[in-house]
């Protein structure tokens, strides 16, 4: 059955993005379920492979991975009053288990915050318990009115991070080593550049005194927020009780972090890389690397050509393509929908010459080598397609990163900018920390993205909402 088109990206964004999705074989929507999507073996073996990623660096240092209820009390998040405000309308509530009514409610588990307060509370009593580095991999569910496969679903996967320190600083600390651990999975392993930067006030996670944050930009110039990081001061501490007895014998709150990533980052991979023909994988996260596909037409030609694909591809850890009743043009097609950065192809003439055929699948060049050099080339290939991937993100973002000096400015260039008919910019223009600056850019539906870490722009100048001195640019731009 011939697979459907891809509707081009220039056409419409939103559409192509769900048809690379889809013909990618990375999920579908779960329609029984509203809202949710059933993640796909293709999408999940990237996923597995973004937790590996993770996963090493966050137990390098010194992280613990455990495990939390789903289930949440709802007094729990009534605790900390910012927190519930926060969460309340995306809330999940169990009133009814075992036929019978609960007597309290249960929040099926928008995030761990709560519960997690209430264990260190058992769990530390002094500062020889400190720090406690812990992490989840887990789901989440959050009722979305308006959802998109990978990046906003009722239910998605993640990973939350929770430590409890006994000083700010050293909780602040942590979350700009987590800030730094995303942002080089982020640029060395997705290829997808990004800015590190602490949100607004307004934008904060709610609870939090600072929340920090990676943002990327995508094909179509919209922002996506990549990961978060934020710095709980002491509030969920003081909301939960949790104390610990410091060196001199007194009773203080512990100061708390918490950070996470999902599988959102799975779409800002395929909106970062993705092309018309369909999805484009970085070689470092693509599940499988290469496939070979044999070419033969005479049964004679079948065994010669089968024996050294699969002696190659061996060799190169890569998959062989041997299924019957399939045309080569119909696998190079199937491979291609599907993300596979290289393609070898391997007949009777490459095998009378020693040669076989390798096709990039970001570029579409073909190139024929010598069958005694594949592994090194293969393996040159590999390296240069990763960096050549990353450099072309970066350069799209540097291109479309714009310097306004007034809300005119900022508001003439994201006007138009919508998910379906792109032409989004990251605009940089100085911008008070303050809530009646964000909501006055929510006036025409664009945000502060966060403030950049980094001032790589002009320094410091009068906010073009207040007139009041900032001492940097802000990133602001139209948003998933």
């Amino acid at each position: 059955m011939a697979e459907s088109p891809i509707t081009p990206r220039e056409k419409d964004f939103a559409a192509w993005y769900q048809d690379v999705v889809l013909q990618g074989d990375m999920a579908e929507p779960a329609e029984i379920v509203k809202g949710c999507m059933v993640i796909k073996a293709n999408g999940y073996a990237v996923w597995e492979n973004l937790q590996r990623e993770l996963d090493g660096r966050f137990k390098a240092l010194g992280h613990q991975n455990v495990y939390f209820p789903l289930l949440i009390p709802e007094s729990f998040l009534k605790k900390e009053a910012e927190h519930v405000e926060g969460f309340s309308p995306e809330l999940a509530v169990v009133t009814v288990a075992g036929g019978k009514e609960l007597e309290e409610p249960y929040v099926i588990r928008p995030t761990s915050e709560t519960i997690v307060g209430h264990f260190f509370a058992k769990w530390i009593q002094s500062w020889r318990d400190l720090p406690l580095l812990y992490n989840q991999w887990a789901n989440v569910v959050r009722w979305e009115l308006r959802t998109r496969m990978f990046l906003r679903t009722t239910e998605f996967l993640w990973q939350e991070g929770h430590t409890a320190h006994s000083n700010h600083q050293e909780a602040v600390e942590e979350v700009l080593r987590i800030l730094d651990v995303y942002a080089e999975v982020a640029e060395d392993i997705m290829a997808m550049p990004v800015i590190k930067g602490v949100k607004s006030r307004a934008e904060k996670f709610a609870g939090a005194l600072r929340s920090y944050s990676i943002e990327a930009m995508m094909q179509n110039g919209l922002a996506l927020q990549a990961g978060t990081s934020h710095d709980l001061g002491q509030n969920f501490g003081k909301a939960f009780d949790v104390q610990f007895q410091n060196k001199d014998g007194q009773l203080e709150h512990v100061w708390q972090t918490s950070w996470g990533v999902s599988t959102r980052l799975i779409g800002g991979l395929i909106m970062s890389h993705s092309d018309n023909k369909g999805l484009v994988l970085p070689p470092k996260l693509a599940p499988t690397k290469a496939v070979l596909v044999p070419i033969y037409r005479k049964e004679e030609e079948k065994g010669p050509v089968l024996e050294a694909a699969h002696r190659i591809a061996k060799e190169l850890g890569a998959k062989v393509d041997d299924r019957e009743g399939q045309s080569p043009g119909a696998k190079f097609f199937h491979w291609e929908r599907r993300g596979v950065p290289v393609v070898l192809e391997l007949g009777p003439r490459d095998l009378a010459s020693n040669n076989i055929v390798l096709k990039r699948r970001d570029t579409g060049t073909k190139e024929i080598i010598s069958q005694s050099e594949v592994g090194v080339k293969f393996a040159t290939v590999l390296d240069t397609m990763q960096k050549d991937l990353y450099n072309a993100a970066k350069a799209r973002l540097q291109a479309n990163t714009v310097v306004a000096n007034s809300l005119g400015e900022v508001e003439e260039i994201l006007r138009e900018v919508t998910a379906e008919k792109g032409g989004g910019k990251f605009v940089m223009a100085h911008v008070k920390d303050d809530p009646i600056c964000d909501a006055r850019l929510k006036e025409f539906k664009a945000t502060v993205r966060n403030i950049p870490l980094v001032d790589e722009y002009d320094g410091a100048g009068k906010c073009i909402v207040t007139g009041e001195e900032v001492d940097r640019r802000v990133v602001i731009a139209k948003s998933y």
